[in-house]
């Protein structure tokens, strides 16, 4: 039986993804939900997203690109979630867990869910009533644009099931996207949360002055940091260094593509957070992160200083300049 994937989210990951899915040789059928009906238009027209990785070539039929969530998801048997966690909600606001019932849900939010302060997987599997077994996770490290260059690019997907799994893993593999499976569906997605908020770290870092020797200090610290962090909340055996948790780490601090890294370079030159969004006209999903991870850490007291830091000055108006000299005192 040929596969349904439906994709769900219209940036440029759910863009980048739909090119691997595309690229990919395997038999089966691809949906595309999105909010914009202009972009659909476009897109059936002219075959390119015309607002994010306009370069990339859509090449699915005409008629399984709609506005219409619950027609796709009825359609398809996986179902990609790619829009920022901020609204998962709103998006997902008509459907029900009836509607989601023997469906396959793949999470590709690097985000964590407001008010709830839930990962993706954790409030699928509590509001939806989505099996664990059910439940996928894409993690990095890999940007979008690098897959919109046919840059080599790596992917892990997660699951309590690693068969199911490795079966997803295969329907997105390319001559330049690898992929690793997994079974820390927590780990990866807390630290694809994580890496968002040391990557603004990071940035705010470059802003106020610090140069590469402090990045490498700050970056050590925060793998650290990763590591303490989901060995609470769920202790398992993983290994910090794989790609999954460190490599998506660098590439998100480091990366000139980073979203994160360039909304925490602004607030260190001093722009207000509304000022640094509306320039950017991208979400930073570090930002929402930030709150989020600050009232889940209240739960398990993991000593987390760089991710106090980034609260700090986000949630609190302190001045970049003086935590980041506080923090200095702190690393190691």
């Amino acid at each position: 039986m040929i596969p349904k994937v439906a994709m769900i989210g219209g940036g440029s990951w759910a863009t980048a993804i739909i090119k691997m899915l595309s690229d990919n040789f395997s038999a089966k059928e691809i949906y595309w939900w999105m909010r914009n009906a202009e972009a659909i238009t476009h897109i059936q027209k002219y075959k390119h997203n015309p607002n994010y990785l306009s370069s990339v070539e859509v090449r699915i039929p005409e008629d399984n690109i709609s506005d219409d969530i619950a027609g796709i998801i009825k359609k398809a048997d996986y179902i990609i979630l790619n829009v920022p966690a901020a609204f998962l909600k709103e998006t997902l606001s008509t459907i029900t867990p009836e509607q989601l019932k023997g469906k396959k849900i793949v999470s590709a939010i690097k985000g964590i869910v407001p008010d709830e302060n839930q990962i993706i997987g954790e409030f699928l599997h509590l509001k939806y009533n989505i099996p664990l077994d059910d439940i996928l996770v894409i993690s990095g490290p890999c940007h979008a644009e690098e897959v919109a260059l046919e840059k080599l690019s790596y992917l892990t997907i997660a699951s309590v099931n690693v068969g199911l799994a490795g079966f997803f893993a295969n329907l997105l593999s390319t001559r330049y996207i690898k992929t690793n499976v997994s079974d820390d569906i927590f780990g990866t997605e807390y630290a694809a949360v994580l890496k968002n908020i040391y990557a603004i770290a990071s940035g705010i870092c470059h802003g106020v002055g610090y140069g590469d020797n402090f990045q490498a200090v700050l970056i050590s610290n925060a793998i650290r940091e990763i590591k303490r962090f989901v060995d609470a909340v769920h202790p398992i055996t993983r290994d910090i260094k794989e790609s999954a948790y460190l490599g998506d780490l660098l590439v998100t601090a480091y990366s000139q593509f980073s979203r994160n890294r360039t909304f925490g370079n602004m607030i260190g030159k001093g722009y207000t957070v509304k000022s640094a969004q509306l320039e950017m006209n991208m979400i930073a999903e570090g930002y929402y992160a930030v709150s989020c991870m600050h009232h889940i850490n209240k739960k398990y007291k993991v000593d987390m200083p760089i991710s106090r830091a980034v609260y700090a000055i986000l949630y609190e108006k302190h001045s970049p300049h003086i935590e980041m000299r506080l923090l200095t005192e702190q690393l190691n």
